[in-house]
């Protein structure tokens, strides 16, 4: 039986890699130098040019890294190495806790050593040639470390009390990591922008002025209390512009990215705030989260059923069951599951956002906020003509001539 599921685990890994080639496959039949007739008015024809060889290239790395990532984990399977760390770990100490955190460090340290070439280039290269990137080497180093340095302390906090909960917990354990898991959750989503984000970031209140003043105008024109405006200096890494919300309540917050603001007059960005407002107004920051609280339970409830059968931590060759090989053993069979939740968060995203944006278009304006979103496009050099499969799969927002079309319809009714 052990090996019937390590062969199935060797199937769903070589099904996703070669989905994921068929669908970058079908993404690059629609690859093309000459303007496209749809997207005239949108790109200029060198601009165009520039953003389909952006999209190669970065598809051309994503093959190489997924590949190398890909035999990487193969190679581990069929060499034992996941057997090989566990029986390193357990020659260390034999308590439950100390070998999962020895064995998912020494995990991660390894793949994060495996992937820097990859980020490294992906930085230093692809984006400087294209003109994105203001990461300076000390920069890239300290977010690294600083990286390394929280993915240990809270990855490895949650881990351990985890791991204490199932051999304290008995029948009860998913229920109460889902309560232990729900809580962190919800704690980050509040104070995320207050505690991680300064050591990456400096954040400011925006300053008084036209753009305060106009987000302020149209906040309390929707009945929507806002007082925390901030500006995020994402120039030190990225040209690329953005804007996010986070927090409810009264501590509920708008970031803008500075490139954004650098980018874009008062009314494009007053739009995209109000396409933002429009996604706490009509509840899909509260829905993100319930749904993600929902997703956590289904697997801890389906982990909660296997993790204590030995035969979990014999797939991967182990001597002796222990939590945390049967924790890799579930994560690899859990996939398919994890890539159909995806997808069904991808769909119902997708929808928000053109929620989200006839939000703006009502109440704010269509025409600023479809402007917006082109120079948004442009600037950041996107692919804007996906193949419908890849969005399927992939993407989180509509592709932009889907959004234009959508707002063009608004524009209309309400002139």
């Amino acid at each position: 039986m052990a090996l019937t599921i390590f062969y199935i685990i060797i199937g769903i890994l070589v099904f996703d890699y070669l989905l994921e080639r068929l669908l970058q496959y079908l993404n690059s039949r629609l690859w093309s130098n000459e303007l496209p007739v749809e997207l005239q008015g949108i790109y200029d024809a060198e601009k165009y040019r520039k953003s389909q060889d952006y999209t190669k290239v970065n598809t051309r790395f994503s093959i190489y890294s997924d590949t190398v990532s890909f035999i990487a984990i193969m190679l581990m399977l069929f060499l034992g190495g996941f057997a090989f760390l566990d029986e390193l770990v357990r020659g260390i100490s034999e308590h439950p806790v100390v070998m999962a955190l020895l064995f998912f460090g020494l995990l991660g340290l390894a793949f994060e050593i495996l992937g820097l070439p990859f980020s490294i280039y992906g930085t230093f290269v692809i984006e400087e040639r294209f003109g994105f990137n203001r990461t300076s080497v000390k920069t890239f180093i300290l977010d690294k470390i600083k990286g390394l340095f929280l993915a240990s302390l809270i990855g490895g906090g949650l881990l351990a009390l985890v791991i204490w909960i199932y051999q304290v917990s008995g029948a009860w354990f998913w229920v109460i990591t889902w309560g232990v898991i729900t809580t962190f959750t919800l704690f980050m989503f509040m104070f995320y922008s207050n505690l991680i984000v300064p050591l990456f970031n400096k954040q400011k209140p925006l300053e008084e002025g036209e753009l305060r003043e106009a987000i302020e105008t149209f906040s309390n024109k929707v009945g929507f209390k806002l007082k925390n405006i901030y500006v995020i200096d994402s120039s030190k890494r990225s040209t690329k512009g953005n804007a996010y919300f986070t927090g409810i309540g009264p501590k509920k917050r708008i970031v803008l990215y500075d490139t954004l603001i650098a980018d874009h007059s008062t009314r494009e960005l007053v739009a995209v705030l109000a396409h933002e407002i429009g996604h706490y107004k009509k509840k899909h920051t509260l829905m993100g989260v319930v749904q993600s609280i929902l997703s956590t339970g289904l697997m801890l409830f389906i982990l909660s059923l296997f993790i204590n059968k030995p035969m979990m931590s014999e797939v991967l060759g182990a001597s002796s069951p222990s939590f945390h090989m049967g924790l890799i053993t579930f994560a690899l069979l859990y996939s398919p599951i994890s890539m159909v939740l995806d997808m069904a968060s991808h769909n119902l995203s997708r929808r928000n956002e053109y929620v989200a944006d006839r939000y703006a278009g009502i109440h704010y304006s269509a025409s600023a906020l479809s402007e917006a979103l082109i120079k948004l496009s442009v600037n950041n050099l996107s692919n804007l003509r996906p193949h419908p499969a890849y969005v399927f799969f992939y993407y989180s927002h509509p592709p932009l001539l889907k959004r234009l079309e959508a707002l063009g319809n608004i524009e209309q009714r309400n002139q």
